[in-house]
């Protein structure tokens, strides 16, 4: 997912992305949810019953907010495959974007509900990779890196620096399930934080 307060300037999105409105923002406003999305994304289609043993939930809870997530249009009902029994679902986009600085301020709790619960999505991310390093192949223990840097810059540098990383980042395979990858490609998650300390000002 990508989250970027960037006002009226936001390029136009592609087809797999999804730029928040206001429906959709309450409609995430959970961690449950923004887990669901993510693990249709990054593992493809699922059915209630698979997602709720992945996340430790019982599989009534999980489709209900796979409902809740399909009537805000960000999953959707897999046709192709289930029965009458069993539903499946798969996502709808592949990138969500709160891009409008705007709806932040007119849904202030929303906002940070979701936002809390994209920053425990990243903090679960590390610390499953964090969990498995000792038994992580030594050419991807040597990739690993948790690292910080402090920058002074104005606002206009800081866009700038992102637009610059995307760039790099867009040159390099998108992960997703349909993705054609090379022996030996792995899943690997680049999490940037853009993280402005104010408090000196």
């Amino acid at each position: 997912m990508r989250f970027t307060l960037a006002g009226m300037t936001e390029p136009a999105k592609p087809a797999t992305e999804v730029v928040l409105d206001a429906k959709g923002l309450r409609a995430l406003a959970h961690p449950l949810r923004v887990e669901l999305v993510n693990l249709l994304r990054r593992h493809g289609p699922s059915t209630a019953t698979r997602l709720a043993d992945l996340l430790g939930v019982n599989s009534g809870t999980a489709s209900y907010h796979l409902r809740r997530l399909g009537a805000a249009g960000f999953v959707e009902e897999d046709t192709e495959r289930g029965n009458a029994r069993e539903r499946w679902w798969r996502p709808v986009h592949q990138i969500t974007r709160l891009a409008d600085v705007d709806l932040a301020e007119r849904e202030p709790e929303a906002t940070l509900t979701y936002l809390q619960a994209v920053s425990a999505s990243y903090h679960l991310r590390v610390q499953q990779a964090l969990n498995a390093f000792d038994t992580m192949p030594r050419d991807w223990r040597r990739m690993f890196d948790l690292s910080s840097r402090s920058l002074r810059l104005t606002t206009g540098e800081a866009e700038r620096l992102r637009d610059e990383l995307d760039e790099v980042l867009d040159r390099y395979r998108r992960d997703a399930p349909e993705a054609v990858a090379p022996e030996g490609a792995e899943r690997l998650s680049l999490i940037t934080l853009f993280l402005p300390d104010l408090e000196e000002s």
